[in-house]
C-alpha cells in the first residue's frame, strides 16, 4: 500500500485536525500516512513517498497563509510527474473566494505534473461530526485509489 506524506498548514488547529482524520482513514484502508506540519518539512521530502496530500487554511481573501508559502515554492523544483496527489483545507464561506488556497495547492500539483486523483477536501472551519467522518473517508478513498491505478 501507498507510503503518503499528508503535509498542512494550521492556524487555529482546524486543518490539523482535518489532516488527522485523513491520516486515520489512509491507515484504515492500510496505506502508510506521516503527518507533517509545513513549518517542520520542505517539498523535496515528497520524494520519500509514494503519494502527497497537501493541506492549508485559506488566509483572507483566498490567499495561502505564509507559513505555506516556502514550501510551495519549494514544489517548482520537483517534478511530481510520477506522483499521486490530492489537496485539501479549511475555509470560511464569509469570503468571496472559499477555500482559495486548496484551490491553488491544487493547481500547483498539477503543474508539477502530480495525478489528481480525487477531488479536493474543503471544510468550513473545523469538521462537524459527519465531516469527520467525510476527513476519514477522503483519506481511505485516496489509499483506495492510488493502490487501484497502480
Amino acid at each position: 500500500m501507498a507510503k503518503v506524506l499528508v503535509a498542512y498548514a494550521s492556524l487555529t488547529g482546524n486543518t490539523e485536525e482535518i489532516a488527522e482524520l485523513i491520516a486515520e482513514g489512509i491507515r484504515e484502508a492500510g496505506g502508510e500516512a506521516v503527518l507533517k506540519s509545513v513549518t517542520d518539512c520542505n517539498a523535496v521530502e515528497i520524494k520519500n513517498y509514494e503519494a502527497v496530500l497537501l493541506g492549508a487554511y485559506t488566509w483572507g481573501d483566498g490567499e495561502l497563509p505564509d507559513e505555506f508559502l516556502d514550501f510551495y515554492e519549494e514544489l517548482d523544483e520537483l517534478d511530481l510527474s510520477a506522483y499521486k496527489a490530492a489537496a485539501f483545507g479549511s475555509g470560511d464561506t464569509g469570503y468571496s473566494i472559499y477555500c482559495g488556497a486548496v484551490d491553488q495547492i491544487e493547481e500547483k500539483l498539477k503543474e508539477r505534473g502530480a495525478e489528481i486523483v480525487q477531488a479536493s477536501l474543503k471544510i468550513e472551519y473545523g469538521p462537524n461530526a459527519a465531516e469527520k467522518e467525510a476527513c476519514r473517508n477522503f483519506g481511505r478513498q485516496f489509499t483506495e485509489t492510488c493502490a487501484a491505478v497502480s
